[in-house]
């Protein structure tokens, strides 16, 4: 009987807890929905599912004017999900005003992860090739000739590799926290960690950062260099600018993209596209090699503090790259890997002073 009992209690309790969850969700999620409603009668919000390279994918579209120019957001990780931050980027910065905006979450991330998605479709050129699909799709979709494209961190190696094959698609690319040369790079984002470790004297992060060494990475040593780096860096940028971590859990629960299930989705392969993703392949990247011209108008923003993409390494392939419609590199004083966010302000003025206002239709 006692027994019985306990089970029922577990099972009271556990209802209770999901119960409280499920509700601050909704809570959460009317609130998100409420301070990002789009009212203008030309205006667009729609969540839809396209099938990208034989996939289901998930892109999120809004702006308060449909007619306006489209920009396709490419978001970083790889898998880092796209949606809890797309009202910062459309809302928070206002960019929903000046463009349409279009959030996709990659094949293997977010609500565009399941566990049927073949193994062998996470490439980068599979990527890039559903990256100009969906592109053509959306010229289609709102009568343009050409679109914008933006991507960060890991999206702007797949964006730049895009946009060099098919120029005739894009009026410009813009990466932030571009990815330059991976090998190069996380030698030069490993030895930052080393140091912050040191200047911290976090003897647990000094003894597993040295345990890990430099790249290539497998994705376990990868996880191991990147933990410090976020927990070191975020501590850093505290000090120096005081920018402080959002609650992730919060950002989460009140996307409204979102359902539990999706939730409970992600987090049971949370490591999906890193995991097949930063590979030997990805170490042999180097855009010095590969794209040493781009037909189009590009944008490279860049953080001072970045140290997971080196602004060092930007500067150099920005000085070498041939681009004969015009180049321009954005340095943040006062950012890192997320100037977005870091420097909203500037950042908002190169989106909208620049970016958008060098579209040539």
């Amino acid at each position: 009987m006692k027994k019985y009992k306990f089970l029922i209690i577990v099972f009271l309790l556990f209802l209770s807890f999901w119960s409280f969850v499920f509700l601050t969700q909704q809570v959460w999620q009317y609130q998100a929905k409420k301070n990002s409603r789009i009212a203008e009668p030309a205006g667009i919000h729609s969540l839809e599912k396209v099938t990208l390279g034989g996939v289901d994918q998930w892109i999120l579209i809004r702006g308060r004017d449909r007619t306006k120019p489209v920009l396709l957001f490419l978001h970083g990780g790889p898998g880092s999900a796209l949606f809890p931050r797309a009202r910062d980027l459309g809302v928070g910065l206002n960019l929903e005003k000046h463009a349409v905006m279009v959030y996709w979450e990659q094949r293997g991330t977010g609500k565009s992860y399941n566990s049927s998605i073949p193994v062998e479709s996470m490439t980068i050129e599979q990527l890039e090739n559903d990256t100009v699909e969906l592109t053509r799709i959306l010229i289609e979709r709102f009568h343009k000739q050409k679109i914008i494209l933006v991507g960060r961190s890991f999206g702007s190696l797949i964006g730049i590799k895009a946009a060099g094959k098919h120029p005739e698609l894009y009026h410009s690319f813009t990466g932030v926290g571009q990815m330059i040369w991976p090998l190069k790079n996380d030698s030069l984002s490993y030895d930052r960690t080393l140091a912050l470790a040191r200047q911290y004297d976090n003897q647990k992060a000094i003894r597993e950062l040295q345990q890990t060494g430099y790249p290539p990475y497998i994705p376990k040593q990868l996880l191991v260099q990147r933990r410090w780096l976020t927990v070191l860096y975020d501590k850093m940028m505290k000090e120096k600018f005081n920018v402080r971590s959002r609650n992730q859990w919060k950002v989460l629960l009140s996307t409204p993209e979102y359902t539990l299930p999706d939730i409970f989705r992600m987090g049971m392969n949370p490591f999906f596209s890193i995991n097949y993703l930063w590979n030997d392949k990805f170490y042999r990247v180097n855009l010095f090699e590969q794209i040493p011209r781009l037909e189009i108008p590009f944008y490279f923003i860049a953080g001072q503090y970045d140290y997971f993409t080196s602004p060092e390494l930007v500067t150099q392939y920005y000085q070498k790259l041939d681009a004969p419609n015009g180049k321009h590199l954005i340095l943040f004083d006062k950012s890192g890997h997320q100037p977005e966010s870091e420097q909203p302000d500037k950042f908002y003025e190169v989106m909208v002073n620049q970016v958008l206002k060098d579209i040539k239709e």
